[in-house]
């Protein structure tokens, strides 16, 4: 071994168990590795999936430039090709689930949270947390055999006989078409929205609810203190549903109609992003008409990318907060 010189340590005599980690433990140094490494391959991945649909739709994106986004065309035959039908029946589907869905996903998690005794929550939970499980091509099949013919024969007409006036409810009366797109994303984002409002509602520490009872708040109440804490949670989740709605493909495009048309009727057929890409990716034979599904497929990726992301960081930030004060 080197000896000191001078009273000093020599240079040659160096730590490198150190080095390579700072509790001395090669294992763990090589464990960090593996998993910055894992970490950083889905960086990459995430990535090279943008800069490969931004090489594919580059085509696209000199021929029309943002007109692309503002065009209603839509013809493959004269190479016209422009998103504002899709975007729009995309918007418009997931506003009609969020609307559903929403009310919905939040009774059901204050009555896990708040009121149902455990024996009941447990398999309650189970249940709708199925829903989730339930392939989305199911979701459509159910929706063509059962959905559609209920709301052509018991739903659509009392909705169009009293509600005829707005241009909402007019239009001929099929039971496919967006409001069936819309209750079929609704279905399929409660167990979502519900499940992460019932963490967030959870993740609200006993204290407050005590503190509110102790000052005579009733259970009602109560429950609207812990509603208030929980807001940007409650928040987070319903922007994951909407991020859900929006790129769901295969239970829509069966229910939608698939019609590229902007109308105001929720009776009319429609189409989203997602269900135009599965329909007539096969049938693209042309550069810039696949060109044009590619751009399409980009604008669903970022699009989907920022809605979660933002949702993440709202859950992230209640939660975070609850576990400090539940620490405190």
């Amino acid at each position: 071994m080197d000896q000191p010189i001078g009273g000093r340590r020599s240079p040659l005599n160096v730590n490198w168990k150190h080095l390579l980690s700072p509790t001395g433990n090669t294992g763990d140094a090589v464990f960090r590795g593996l998993l910055f490494i894992s970490a950083l391959l889905m960086v990459l991945i995430v990535g090279a999936m943008i800069l490969a649909l931004a090489a594919k739709s580059m085509p696209s994106i000199r021929q029309f430039g943002f007109h692309f986004l503002t065009s209603s065309e839509w013809n493959p035959v004269k190479n016209e090709f422009g998103a504002l039908p899709f975007i729009y029946g995309t918007i418009v589907s997931s506003l009609i689930a969020l609307v559903i869905s929403v009310p919905l996903s939040l009774g059901i998690a204050i009555f896990l949270v708040e009121q149902a005794p455990r024996q009941l929550a447990r398999p309650v939970t189970f249940l709708i947390e199925l829903l989730a499980a339930i392939p989305s091509v199911v979701y459509g099949l159910w929706g063509i055999f059962v959905l559609a013919p209920f709301l052509r024969i018991h739903v659509e007409p009392p909705l169009q006989h009293w509600l005829g006036w707005l241009p909402l409810f007019k239009g001929p009366i099929t039971g496919i078409g967006l409001l069936t797109g819309g209750i079929i994303l609704a279905i399929m984002v409660t167990p979502i929205i519900s499940a992460v409002v019932r963490d967030v509602l959870a993740a609200v520490p006993g204290s407050q609810r005590e503190a509110a009872l102790a000052l005579g708040a009733t259970k009602w109440e109560t429950t609207r203190v812990v509603l208030v804490n929980g807001a940007p949670g409650i928040a987070g989740a319903v922007i994951l549903g909407l991020g859900r709605a929006i790129g769901e493909t295969m239970a829509v495009t069966m229910v939608i109609g698939n019609r590229a048309h902007i109308s105001a009727s929720l009776f009319e057929s429609s189409y989203t992003i997602a269900s135009v890409i599965a329909n007539e990716f096969t049938e693209a034979t042309q550069d810039l008409y696949l060109s044009a599904l590619v751009e399409l497929g980009l604008i669903l990726f970022l699009v989907t990318f920022v809605v979660n992301a933002i949702a993440r960081v709202l859950v992230w930030n209640v939660t975070r907060k609850m576990s400090g004060v539940g620490n405190a």
